[in-house]
C-alpha cells in the first residue's frame, strides 16, 4: 500500500451495492455523470516499510456515466474508469498517488517525492456481482517512480439492501526503480545514517496481503465504508535494512471514508 503523510491509495469509489443496491441518485436515468466525494482518514504506516504508525487523510473520488448503475470496487482499487465491457471483462485506464518519505523518517537515506501513477487495470468477474479478479499495472510519472503490478480477488457479499461486505487477497510486483527507490540504500546513505548498511534490492514481488472492507449505503446518495488492509513485505522489500533495522514487514491500515454522489447534468 504506498501510503505516507497525507494518502497514499485512493479507493475508486467506495464499495456501493450492484446487485441489490438501493436507489440511485437522483438524475441516475438522465443523462450526465454521476461523481461521487468523499473523505475519510486511515491509521497505519507512515512510509512503505516504516514501523510507525500515524493518522493520514484520505480523499475519495470516481465518475460514471449517469445511465449506468453503480459498480462494485474495494477499498484499495486505484481510480479508474471502464472503456471497455465484454461480458464480464473490464478494461480502462487507472491512476494512483504515492505518498512520500522524508529523512527525517530515515536519517540520511533519500527523500520519496509525492507522485501520482499512471496506468491500466483489468477486471474479470468469475460470478457476476460476487466473485473478481483485478489486476493493475502503473508507472509513475517521476523519472525514479518505477513500476508496480497489483494483483487482486475479491468476494463481495450483501446483507439486506444496504450492506456490503468484501474480502480478498493481495499480491504486488515491483520493478527495480522502484525497490530501489522504496527499500535501497547506497554505500555513502549507509555512511551518514551509521546504522544501516549498503542494499540494492532487484524487481519481484514485494508485498502479498488481504483487504477486507463494508459499505453501509446510508441513503441512495451517501455512504460509508469502513475497511482494514495487511500487506506481509516479501523478498527484497523485507530484506532491506530500512525494514528489517527501523521499520517492519507487517503494514497494517484501518480507515474509514464516509461519500457522497451528485448528478452533474452535461
Amino acid at each position: 500500500m504506498q501510503l505516507v503523510a497525507v494518502m497514499v491509495t485512493i479507493s475508486s469509489a467506495t464499495a456501493s451495492i450492484a446487485a441489490d443496491k438501493p436507489a440511485a441518485p437522483s438524475g441516475e436515468n438522465s443523462p450526465g455523470w454521476i461523481v461521487t466525494l468523499g473523505a475519510g482518514t486511515e491509521y497505519g504506516p507512515t512510509f512503505e516499510g516504516s514501523g510507525d504508525d500515524d493518522f493520514t487523510f484520505v480523499p475519495n473520488f470516481d465518475i460514471r456515466r449517469a445511465n449506468e448503475p453503480a459498480g462494485l470496487s474495494a477499498p484499495d482499487d486505484s481510480i479508474d474508469f471502464s472503456l471497455i465491457e465484454l461480458g464480464g471483462l473490464e478494461l480502462g485506464p487507472a491512476a494512483n498517488i504515492r505518498g512520500n518519505r522524508s529523512k527525517s523518517d530515515v536519517p540520511g537515506v533519500h527523500d520519496i517525492n509525492w507522485s501520482v501513477d499512471v496506468g491500466a487495470f483489468a477486471q474479470y468477474w468469475l460470478i457476476d456481482n460476487r466473485l473478481r479478479v483485478r489486476a493493475e499495472a502503473r508507472q509513475g510519472v517521476q523519472s525514479d517512480d518505477g513500476f508496480v503490478a497489483d494483483f487482486a480477488v475479491d468476494w463481495f457479499q450483501p446483507f439486506g439492501e444496504n450492506l456490503v461486505f468484501s474480502a480478498g487477497p493481495r499480491a504486488s510486483f515491483a520493478d527495480s526503480t522502484y525497490m530501489e527507490n522504496s527499500f535501497g540504500v547506497s554505500a555513502a546513505e549507509a555512511f551518514d545514517n551509521g546504522r544501516l548498511s549498503a542494499f540494492s534490492p532487484d524487481a519481484g514481488f514485494k508485498s502479498v496481503g488481504f483487504v477486507v472492507g463494508a459499505t453501509y449505503q446510508i441513503n441512495a446518495k451517501t455512504s460509508v465504508l469502513v475497511y482494514n488492509k495487511f500487506d506481509r513485505l516479501v523478498g527484497d522489500a523485507a530484506d532491506s535494512p530500512i525494514v528489517t533495522e527501523i521499520g517492519s514487514p507487517n503494514q497494517n491500515t484501518i480507515g474509514i471514508v464516509l461519500s457522497r454522489s451528485f448528478h452533474i447534468g452535461f
